[in-house]
C-alpha cells in the first residue's frame, strides 16, 4: 500500500510538465544563521525618522516597551510600518525566499496540497489560505500546478485566501495572481477587502485577519511567517529571568537601546535579529527600515496547536524537497529546456533549496494535521463481509519517505 501511495504522489509529480523559467541575473550569495542573504546593495537613502519619532514619544509617555511591541510597530504600523510601505522580496529588496529563488519549490507544494487533499477524502471544497504571502509567487506557482492538475479536482470548488496586511504587497498579489481582474472593497472595514480572479475563473479574497477567512475545509500555508511574529525577548541574569525592554539612549534621545527590567518575568529564550539589504541589520536603527526576523520555537507552536491535531516535522527543507521529487522534477525541466543560461539557473537554484549551506539545512518545513488524517482504518468484526476494499490514508508526502518504484 505504501508504495502504490507513493506512486499516486510521483504520478502527480510527473504530470506537471511546467516550462522552465526564465534566467535572471546572477547573485552571489553566503549564508547568515537564520536567513540567506546575498551581497550589499548599494546603500539606499536614509528614511525620513517618522517612526523613530514614534516609538520616542510612545516611550516617554509609557516607559520602556517590549520587543514584542517593537516589532508590532516596525513592522505593520498602518502609516510607517516596513511591511506596509515596502516591497522587501527579491534581489532588490532585503531579502530573497524560496519561491523567488526557483518555480521548483512552489510546485511540489502544490503536489503536495493536492496530495494532502486527496489524502482528506477529496473534499467538496479546497480553500487554498496563505498566511503572509510576499509577491504572490508561492500562490503563483502552486496555481499553475492546480491548472495543470485540474482532472483531479473533478467537481471540487476551489478558491484562494490570502491574509496580508501590506497594502503595498496586496497590490503587487494582485497584479501577480488576477492582473487587472481585482478590485478593493468599497468600505475599509470589509472583512474581504480586496477580490478578483485569475487567469482560470479562480475566486482570490485578501483579508487583514485570518479569522475573517470563512469557514470551510482549508490547507493553510505559511512560509517565513512564523519568524516576524512580534516575539518577547529575556535575558539570564544573577537574579534570574529578566525581559529585554526598548528604552531611549539617555545621552543621545535619538537614539534607542536594550534595557534588562529589574523585575522577575516568565521566561524563554529566542534571538531577534534585522535584515535590510540581505545583510544583518542592527535592529534599533532606522526603526521601520529594516526587516526583523526571529527564531521559531516549533515545540511552542506545536503546544499551543493542543491535541486536537497531529504534528508533524519539522524536518528540513533540504528532506521535505527531496522526499517530494526534487530530484526527478529538475530532471523534467533540464530535459525540455536547450538554452545555457537557463539550465545553469536552475542548477544554481536547485543548490540553494537544497545545498545543507545554504538553504537546506536552515529552513524548515512543519505540518498540523487533524488525526483522522493519520487515523488506521478500522478492520471488519465478526463474519461481516465488506464489499468496498478498505484502504489506508495517504502516507503524508514530505514528512515520510515516497517510493517511486
Amino acid at each position: 500500500m505504501r508504495i502504490s501511495l507513493g506512486v499516486k504522489t510521483w504520478q502527480l509529480v510527473s504530470r506537471v510538465f511546467i516550462p522552465p523559467v526564465s534566467p535572471t541575473a546572477a547573485v552571489r550569495w553566503r549564508a547568515s544563521q537564520t536567513r540567506l542573504y546575498c551581497s550589499s546593495l548599494p546603500e539606499q537613502e536614509k528614511p525620513q525618522p517618522s517612526m523613530l519619532r514614534h516609538l520616542t514619544s510612545k516611550i516617554k509617555a509609557t516607559g520602556p516597551i517590549s520587543v514584542a511591541e517593537y516589532m508590532r510597530e516596525v513592522l505593520t504600523n498602518p502609516v510607517t510600518g516596513y511591511y506596509v510601505r515596502n516591497n522587501m522580496l527579491g534581489p532588490s529588496g532585503d531579502f530573497i525566499t524560496s519561491p523567488e529563488i526557483s518555480q521548483i519549490f512552489g510546485e511540489l507544494l502544490g503536489v503536495w496540497i493536492i496530495s494532502e487533499w486527496m489524502g482528506a477524502g477529496r473534499p467538496k471544497q479546497l480553500q487554498l489560505v496563505e498566511l503572509g504571502p510576499g509577491k504572490g509567487s508561492l500562490a503563483s506557482d502552486v496555481l499553475r500546478v492546480f491548472s495543470q492538475l485540474q482532472s483531479v479536482f473533478g467537481e471540487a470548488s476551489v478558491s484562494l485566501h490570502l491574509v496580508e496586511v501590506s497594502p503595498a504587497l496586496s497590490e503587487l498579489q494582485a497584479q501577480n495572481l488576477t492582473g487587472t481582474c481585482s478590485q478593493k472593497a468599497d468600505a475599509a472595514d470589509e472583512p474581504v477587502y480586496r477580490s478578483g480572479k485569475t487567469a482560470a475563473g479562480l475566486p482570490v479574497s485578501w483579508y487583514r485577519r485570518i479569522d475573517d477567512v470563512p469557514s470551510g475545509f482549508s490547507i493553510i500555508i505559511a512560509h517565513e511567517f512564523f519568524d516576524a511574529l512580534p516575539i518577547h525577548k529575556f535575558q539570564r541574569t544573577q537574579k534570574g529571568w529578566r525581559e529585554v525592554m526598548v528604552d531611549i539612549e539617555p545621552e543621545k534621545p535619538d537614539q534607542l537601546r536594550l534595557v534588562v527590567t529589574p523585575s522577575p518575568t516568565l521566561a524563554s529564550s529566542t534571538l531577534v535579529q534585522g535584515f535590510k539589504g540581505h545583510q544583518l541589520h542592527d535592529v534599533l536603527v532606522s526603526p521601520g527600515s529594516a526587516d526583523l526576523t526571529a527564531d521559531v520555537d516549533f515545540s511552542y507552536l506545536r503546544t499551543m496547536a493542543g491535541g486536537g491535531v497531529v504534528s508533524l516535522g519539522p524536518v528540513t527543507q533540504r528532506t521535505f524537497l527531496k522526499n517530494m521529487g526534487i530530484d526527478t522534477r529538475l530532471q523534467v525541466l533540464l530535459r525540455n529546456c536547450t538554452d545555457a543560461s537557463t539550465r545553469k539557473q536552475l542548477i544554481s537554484s536547485y543548490d540553494m533549496l537544497t545545498n545543507p549551506e545554504k538553504m537546506g539545512e536552515r529552513f524548515h518545513f512543519f505540518s498540523l494535521l487533524h488525526h483522522s488524517r493519520l487515523a488506521k482504518p478500522q478492520k471488519p468484526e465478526g463474519l461481516r463481509l465488506e464489499k468496498k476494499k478498505q484502504t489506508a490514508p495517504l502516507p503524508v508526502a514530505g514528512f515520510t519517505e515516497l517510493s517511486f518504484s
